[in-house]
């Protein structure tokens, strides 16, 4: 099976979560079931359809974190010696040629993947591009609207 790369952050934010269905949600769940049961009728009950309906989603949630944790390689970039090459887990800030903008991103797995956040998947177009090279290096993204050109202009691994 293969192995989904993942940074320590994002096995915490799992783990942290993972924890929270089953030592909170779950038990609220059974709570919730237990006392619309004692309404009667079943059928016609939506508190208790609802209530079987949350703890399906909460079920399916916590064997999908349990898969995904079973098939972490986590990478904990903080044990790396500072580098100028951009790797997994590196903050790396770069600049678009012809417009001389500023963007830092950091390069994550699939799951914590969030650009709002400054998060890019290490297997999004930019992220290819950028990983293995070194600062100063110019990368061309694969883009839609064409080709795009960006300056590494640092790199930090954290």
């Amino acid at each position: 099976m293969q192995k989904n790369a993942m940074t320590a952050e994002g096995e915490s934010a799992l783990r942290k979560e993972l924890n929270n269905l089953i030592k909170v949600v779950r038990p609220s769940i059974v709570e919730a079931i237990s006392t619309a049961r004692e309404h009667g009728d079943l059928k016609e009950n939506a508190e208790y359809h609802a209530a079987r309906e949350q703890q399906s989603f909460a079920e399916g949630r916590i064997q999908d974190i349990e898969g995904k944790l079973s098939n972490a390689q986590v990478i904990d970039i903080s044990k790396i010696p500072q580098g100028d090459r951009v790797i997994f887990g590196s903050v790396v800030t770069i600049i678009k040629m012809d417009t001389d903008e500023t963007v830092t991103y950091r390069i994550v797995g699939d799951d914590e993947a969030d650009v709002k956040a400054g998060k890019i998947s290490y297997q999004s177009p930019i992220a290819r591009a950028l990983i293995s090279k070194e600062i100063g290096d110019v990368v061309v993204v694969k883009a839609p609207s064409g080709d795009v050109e960006y300056e590494i202009d640092d790199v930090v691994y954290q």
